[in-house]
């Protein structure tokens, strides 16, 4: 019903109005009246539509996910770092299911450089056999509903980011964007996923006892990152020099410190990070990120 009220709302306001200019004289506010709520027929329309993308891309892959009741064992952990070992036998990975996909929310606050912060909610799925991410955000910038929608997938990737649901601001594809949602998509592996890190697209070197450099390669690109422990085994920071800021499509150092561990659906989880750019003339928070909720091997679009 909430996807069909907008077309049942512009048909009646289309039918008022007719009978508005045919039938009533001096009817000048109950037409503004009707116009007024044929704009928010438009809107609420645009904006399920909008949504509904994500959620059919989100079902399409959930659909051709093969899920497997196989358990994550020890015997999976021995060719990492120790250190890697350490953080996932931390988080709890061990004994539970191996995992299909993730599907993470969010709330927080992002800005663009010289601009204000914004609010913002998001939701977004993960599948990692064959490598996706599905990002779906919804804030309000200036006041003005605002949504945008990440998709990285085998085909390519997109951002697509629109005022009331309606008027691109943002519209990239390309390589460079793929590069850079390909370390998007490593860093929530490593901050969110890390029963995956099993994955033999990873290749490991060791740095000291705290900190090793990751190599991930798929679809014949190959990122890395440096990943930074504490003595716990929290996973606290991760480094890259592979991803390109969206405003200026230029690569620059980024990083994304983590911290508030808690117990989320029996895993020990970081849940808050913010996202930090390393700009020539100093570092520049562009994120704030608080998870509200984590679930794996997800077998339905919420």
């Amino acid at each position: 019903m909430n996807q069909a009220w907008p077309i049942l709302a512009i048909s009646m306001v289309v039918f008022s109005q007719i009978l508005i200019l045919t039938v009533f004289e001096n009817a000048k506010l109950l037409s503004i009246a009707t116009i007024i709520l044929f704009v928010l027929g438009i809107i609420w329309y645009a904006k399920v539509h909008f949504e509904n993308r994500y959620k059919k891309d989100v079902g399409a892959a959930i659909d051709t996910t093969a899920f497997t009741n196989e358990i994550l064992t020890g015997n999976d952990l021995g060719t990492l770092p120790v250190v890697v070992q350490k953080y996932m036998h931390y988080v709890g990975v061990v004994g539970r299911p191996k995992i299909h996909n993730v599907r993470i929310t969010f709330e927080g606050n992002m800005r663009e450089k010289g601009k204000d912060w914004f609010k913002f909610s998001s939701e977004q799925y993960n599948f990692f056999s064959a490598p996706a991410r599905l990002f779906f955000m919804k804030a309000k910038v200036r006041g003005l509903p605002t949504a945008g929608y990440h998709a990285y997938k085998k085909g390519g990737a997109s951002m697509l980011i629109k005022l009331l649901s309606l008027f691109p601001v943002v519209n990239i594809r390309g390589s460079e964007l793929f590069r850079t949602e390909t370390v998007t998509f490593f860093n929530d592996l490593c901050l969110f996923a890390p029963a995956a890190l099993i994955d033999e697209r990873i290749q490991w070197k060791e740095i000291d006892t705290n900190s090793v450099r990751a190599t991930y390669t798929t679809n014949n690109i190959s990122i890395s990152a440096i990943l930074y422990f504490n003595e716990k085994g929290q996973l606290v920071n991760f480094i890259s020099n592979d991803r390109s800021s969206v405003s200026e499509m230029q690569a620059f150092p980024f990083s994304t410190p983590a911290k508030n561990y808690k117990n989320l659906n029996g895993y020990n989880l970081a849940t808050y990070g913010e996202a930090i750019w390393h700009y020539p003339d100093g570092e520049f928070v562009y994120g704030k990120f608080q998870v509200k909720s984590i679930e794996y091997n997800v077998s339905s679009c919420a």
